[in-house]
């Protein structure tokens, strides 16, 4: 019988998440206080993170150890099954073999509890009663939400309006661990009332939301902000994705050619891809490709600018060096809401700046065409963000196959799309288009990037 799904024991989850600026060539540069523009110290962020986080967004050590609380948790849903797209490559007709790690088994079904339950453990350690948080498709809300009743935090999120709109059900989610949900802008905050004067039909971003969530956590003692991308030690938490896949592979006898994720604020991304850019950074694996992918309506590292910005619309977080499309631009409302991000992590702009990674961008058909394609072989419904991923690695199973070559392609199947069904149906009835924002609107959001 042919092997079709590698499954670990709980014994071997990961028990050291793996820090990637250990080994890279050139660092991000430091994240600057958005009112003095000086470096940010530890002082800066405790109004909103505990400082077990602080001290692992800046820790240049190469492994962190897993807190056992945090490990317990993990043995809920990890290790996660590496699966080998057997039906797949015979509907390609490629020579390739394709793996796809499936993070879509999590109680929230995707790969974001990964760090909500280390956030919520080192927010309750602290003594921290609440969490304040953003979301974009629901995802990483529902991850928080599902954390906080974990760890008996309250937690508030603040849901791009967009998306609480198209996935009512992963709101319900949220709700049913017990979290309150506000569709973002809204009239809780300055910051939602103030965008909401501006454009009173607006459909949100997660820069706005990010916007409203931080400044609940800064007027509230009890309360910390939580975010679910981007940052150092978000990245940091999911890298136990790829550590568990290089072990399976190593059980099948492969390593990956190329690894490929989608990428929004590049946690996702840097969970599969990070702990086998160890092996490249190490000069153990130097034809080691990885491919970050993004919408074209937000192709933020295709066709932004390597800048410091602000990482929400109103200004109130750090700057941050990353690649950004501006911190006030505003994406159209594709079904992949966790993929409608201005910016991406300083790591992964860092990596990709120093063109040790690479980027692609995709309309949403093409992917919910590569999703359908998906479901009908390998039997799961991805997750709309996940499904560009999925695009990206059946046009390199095709490329294989022109070109007569073996290659061995592993990607992120981040998510499922259970909760996401609306968008299948749009896209069975020709409702879904693709969007790619003109250069020139592109180059006026950047115009109002902060000048440093």
């Amino acid at each position: 019988m042919r092997q079709t799904k590698i499954i670990l024991s709980d014994k071997e989850i990961p028990t050291k998440w793996y820090n990637i600026m250990a080994d890279m060539p050139n660092k991000p540069k430091p994240p600057l206080h958005p009112g003095t523009k000086q470096p940010v110290g530890p002082d800066d962020l405790k109004p909103i993170f505990p400082m077990d986080l602080i001290l692992q967004e800046v820790s240049q050590e190469r492994w962190i150890d897993i807190p056992e609380e945090v490990l317990d948790i993990y043995t809920l849903w990890r290790p996660s099954p590496l699966f080998r797209a057997h039906r797949l490559e015979k509907a390609l007709g490629t020579p390739a073999k394709i793996y796809y790690k499936y993070e879509g088994v999590s109680p929230a079904g995707s790969h974001k509890p990964n760090t909500a339950i280390p956030q919520a453990f080192y927010n309750k350690k602290a003594g921290i009663k609440r969490i304040s948080t953003e979301t974009g498709a629901g995802q990483w809300g529902s991850s928080m939400a599902l954390a906080g009743k974990l760890f008996g935090l309250d937690v508030t999120v603040y849901m791009v309006k967009v998306s609480f709109g198209q996935k009512p059900y992963r709101r319900m989610m949220m709700e049913t661990w017990g979290a309150t949900v506000h569709a973002s802008p809204s009239t809780v905050t300055n910051a939602g009332r103030k965008f909401l004067e501006l454009d009173p039909n607006s459909t949100g971003s997660l820069g706005i939301a990010i916007s409203e969530a931080v400044e609940d956590a800064a007027t509230h003692d009890d309360t910390n902000y939580a975010l679910g991308s981007v940052l150092n030690h978000v990245c940091l938490h999911q890298t136990v994705i790829g550590q568990e896949a290089k072990k399976q592979l190593e059980i099948a006898g492969d390593y990956p050619d190329v690894v490929i994720a989608c990428c929004g604020g590049g946690s996702n991304f840097a969970g599969i891809a990070f702990p086998f850019l160890h092996d490249k950074l190490s000069g153990k694996k130097k034809d080691l490709r990885a491919i970050a992918v993004e919408p074209t309506s937000c192709p933020t590292l295709t066709k932004g600018e390597f800048c410091y910005d602000f990482g929400d619309v109103a200004g109130m977080t750090p700057l941050m060096t990353m690649y950004t499309l501006g911190h006030d631009f505003m994406p159209s409302g594709i079904h992949a809401g966790g993929l409608r991000y201005h910016g991406d992590s300083p790591l992964v702009s860092q990596l990709y700046h120093d063109k040790i990674i690479e980027a692609r961008a995709y309309g949403q058909t093409k992917c919910f065409e590569a999703a359908v394609l998906f479901a009908g072989t390998e039997s799961i419904i991805p997750a709309p963000e996940s499904s560009h991923a999925l695009r990206a690695a059946i046009d390199e199973a095709l490329r294989a196959k022109e070109e007569g070559k073996q290659k061995t392609i592993l990607f992120n199947l981040s998510g499922h799309g259970y909760l996401d069904l609306q968008a299948y149906a749009d896209y069975r009835e020709g409702k879904l288009f693709d969007h790619e924002h003109p250069e020139e609107d592109i180059r006026k959001a950047l115009e109002n990037l902060p000048k440093i």
